[in-house]
């Protein structure tokens, strides 16, 4: 017990004598700044009032001009280093009241002046709000020292007293600013737990309707193109063909569906470890889409080397999501989707002729897939732009860049 109780008074012994500061909170007037632009000129002021006023107790002790000049910046130094460096400025006045007690007047009940007196207890009282238990009782030890020393036998007794009650008020004020403080955070930690939570009940229910109303369409589209052929009869070869594919991207779809539906369920998302698609399966998707009835053309070079995959991911689905609006408002148009890689960036552009059929019954970009290509462009630091074209038609142009927020390269 007393070897711990020496192992915890020791280093406390040694932050109070010549340990670093407690770092400054922050300061009363934080919350009015138009004070705050005031402090320092007044508080230099006052200072300097205290000042003049030491000079002139210590004129009564009959010191040498310099000496009481020294006297006098001793009694207020202290208050210039009190709002940073609080232990410093307890160090120094301690220091201020072992040397300023050279001839005083025998009336004075204490040897100091009264300026260095009314420091030496507003310091005490920061120190006492500001340190830690253990230095705070090598900070009250240390203070006795001047009054056991110099302070009169008939005085002693009230000061030690004055600096009990002081000690006492200024732990008082620290544990009670340190209980706010740590309810502060628990509260702060109270009201993020409950957002996180929000957000996790949100992302459960997205997940329920996507699973019970999506996904379950999904399926009954695949379960019907795969069953067809078998339920209609004489179909032709190219529509058994057609049925075959439909199942297969309604299979995929589901498979990224399950795969999101993964992601909004879980608390914490850790890395995927299921592949994502990138520049290499565009071919493949294009494909996918002439299957489907939709005249495609890809001009698309080879990608350098050590393409970022958020950069492949990202232009797989804008490319993805124009092939969609150009079947869905422009069926019989034809499409050309290029992929230019460019020394610091890849350029993916999707346009459509005009509809052979008339204008378009819904309005291009009224759904949100736009809003999804141009976050996306923008996540990796790139540019969107989307719009109609002079001759008739659309197209959508995204610039990625390969060392974009998002990308790795």
């Amino acid at each position: 017990m007393e070897a711990h109780l020496a192992e915890a008074l020791w280093p406390a012994l040694r932050r109070a004598v010549i340990g670093p500061d407690e770092l400054p909170g922050p300061s009363p007037l934080a919350r009015s700044p138009r004070l705050a632009r005031y402090a320092g000129p007044v508080g230099l002021l006052a200072v300097l009032g205290l000042f003049g006023a030491a000079l002139a107790q210590e004129s009564d002790r009959a010191l040498p001009f310099p000496v009481a000049v020294l006297f006098a910046v001793l009694s207020v130094a202290p208050l210039l280093l009190l709002p940073r460096r609080p232990l410093a400025a307890w160090r120094l006045t301690v220091l201020a009241l072992l040397i300023c007690t050279f001839n005083a007047p025998p009336r004075w009940p204490w040897p100091w002046n009264p300026v260095l007196l009314l420091v030496a207890l507003a310091v005490l009282a920061v120190v006492a709000a500001r340190v830690e238990r253990p230095v705070l009782l090598w900070v009250g030890l240390i203070s006795t020292v001047p009054v056991l020393a110099l302070v009169k036998a008939n005085n002693r007794i009230g000061a030690l007293l004055l600096l009990g009650v002081l000690l006492v008020i200024g732990d008082l004020v620290r544990g009670n600013r340190a209980s706010r403080r740590a309810l502060a955070e628990q509260t702060e930690l109270s009201g993020r737990e409950q957002e996180r939570r929000a957000v996790l009940e949100e992302r459960t229910r997205i997940a329920r309707e996507l699973h019970d109303v999506v996904a379950h369409h999904m399926s009954m589209i695949a379960v019907q193109a795969e069953t067809a052929p078998y339920r209609l009869a004489d179909v032709p070869d190219g529509a058994r063909a057609e049925f075959t594919a439909i199942a297969g991207s309604a299979r995929e779809a589901l498979i990224d569906m399950r795969r999101l539906l993964g992601v909004l369920r879980s608390e914490s998302t850790g890395p995927q470890t299921a592949p994502q698609p990138d520049l290499g399966d565009v071919p493949a998707m294009v494909d996918a889409a002439r299957r489907a009835g939709l005249t495609v053309t890809l001009d698309a070079a080879a990608p350098p080397a050590g393409t970022p995959g958020p950069v492949g991911l990202a232009a797989y689905r804008i490319v993805q999501e124009g092939l969609a609006n150009a079947a869905r408002h422009a069926p019989g148009a034809a499409v050309r989707v290029s992929l230019r890689p460019e020394p610091r960036a890849l350029a993916v552009r999707v346009e459509n002729t005009a509809d052979p059929a008339g204008p378009a019954t819904a309005e291009r970009g009224a759904g949100h897939g736009l809003t999804g290509m141009r976050e996306r462009a923008l996540a990796l630091g790139g540019t969107f732009a989307a719009g109609p074209l002079d001759g008739g038609g659309y197209a959508v142009d995204a610039l990625l860049p390969y060392d974009g927020e998002d990308g790795n390269g």
